[in-house]
């Protein structure tokens, strides 16, 4: 009896544990970002590393993210996305236009990984895109710059669809409270060269421009601006904190919600590829952060307006009159509206934007 009693205690020994031993906490969620510039304190990649925060943030152990910074466009894009995938990454988010085509190789030999291509526009059975409707805050940005100026400046990247709908939507704001208005634009070739986006800032303050928009990287602008004591539209981000007094107001882009409902997605096994074009009624885009410079008359009337594209009472590209590009061609009659297809395939510039198409 004592035997048999003494082998049933040793027996418990080895196998009580099994029975005694907590669950094991599933692995996190590995979330992996490729950014175009270095993160800053404002601009396009604050954005989308303050989403990344965003990300953490609502759900907490479930994920782990990392990213990559300064990854031009091209062959090293495709490098830092298939080393992100080995790595274990299962979600992976490319915020920048010229990243598409890598996104879209790497995830043929990756089927198990998500991809989220920002501002891309072809689809894979792993690769989303989304992309926001920026040229909704560019109109109402243009009718805070219309009622405080008559000239005004835009420097920009590249001549891609996206940037040529900010620019047209800007000044077409502008025109619709100060009819004579027009907007000169520099082209830069490059997202991100504060050097020159300063130097081309400033060639435009000294051709006489009296507030200036762009759609560029850095806070080279806003800092121009504030330098020369004139009037600028921050992109992305609140800028004050380089320019308090240049400040018009900002543009911003909100990411947070969508990249954290897409990681939920993933974790909870339902992520599905899908095309999103949202704007300031889905509050991907949004104008706040109004300067000094600004009325409160001004700045109301700017909200108000806000409210009307959030409502579906105001779109920027319907035409009052017989919308005319800058070289006199009607490309829209009184009455009609643009549709989808034609604004993400815009290749021309307004009445009224002194430049071309690069």
């Amino acid at each position: 009896m004592y035997k048999n009693l003494v082998a049933t205690l040793v027996a418990a020994c080895f196998v009580s544990p099994v029975f005694s031993q907590a669950p094991t906490p599933p692995k996190p969620l590995k979330i992996g970002f490729v950014y175009v510039t270095p993160v800053t304190d404002a601009g396009w990649v604050h954005q989308h590393d303050e989403a990344r925060k965003a990300v953490e943030v609502a759900l907490g152990d479930q994920v782990k993210t990392t990213f990559v910074e300064n990854v031009p466009e091209g062959a090293d894009a495709e490098r830092v996305i298939r080393d992100l995938a080995r790595q274990g990454n299962q979600l992976i988010f490319t915020p920048s236009f010229g990243y598409m085509e890598p996104t879209l190789k790497v995830a043929k030999d990756f089927p198990d990984v998500k991809f989220e291509s920002i501002t891309g526009y072809t689809t894979a059975p792993n690769v989303a895109v989304a992309n926001a409707r920026y040229y909704e805050g560019r109109y109402l940005a243009g009718i805070a710059a219309g009622r405080l100026a008559t000239s005004a400046g835009y420097v920009a990247g590249f001549a891609i669809p996206e940037v040529i709908q900010g620019i047209n939507a800007f000044t077409l704001g502008m025109r619709s409270v100060n009819p004579k208005a027009t907007v000169k634009v520099v082209w830069l070739g490059a997202w991100f060269d504060p050097p020159r986006e300063r130097e081309a800032a400033m060639t435009l303050f000294n051709q006489g421009v009296e507030v200036m928009a762009f759609h560029t990287g850095s806070t080279a602008v806003m800092r121009a601006a504030q330098e020369r004591g004139k009037l600028a539209i921050a992109y992305h981000s609140d800028m004050r904190q380089v320019a308090p007094d240049a400040q018009v107001l900002a543009v911003t882009h909100q990411w947070g919600d969508y990249y954290t409902r897409r990681a939920q997605a993933v974790l909870s096994g339902s992520w599905e590829s899908a095309a999103l074009w949202g704007g300031v009624k889905e509050g991907m885009i949004r104008v706040d952060s109004f300067g000094p410079k600004v009325s409160q008359k001004v700045a109301d009337e700017v909200l108000a307006r806000q409210r009307d594209i959030a409502a579906g009472r105001l779109h920027p590209f319907k035409a009052r009159a017989a919308l005319l590009d800058n070289q006199g061609h009607e490309v829209l009659a009184a009455g009609k509206t643009l549709n989808d297809a034609q604004i993400l395939n815009m290749n021309f510039l307004v009445q009224g934007v002194q430049g071309k198409l690069n």
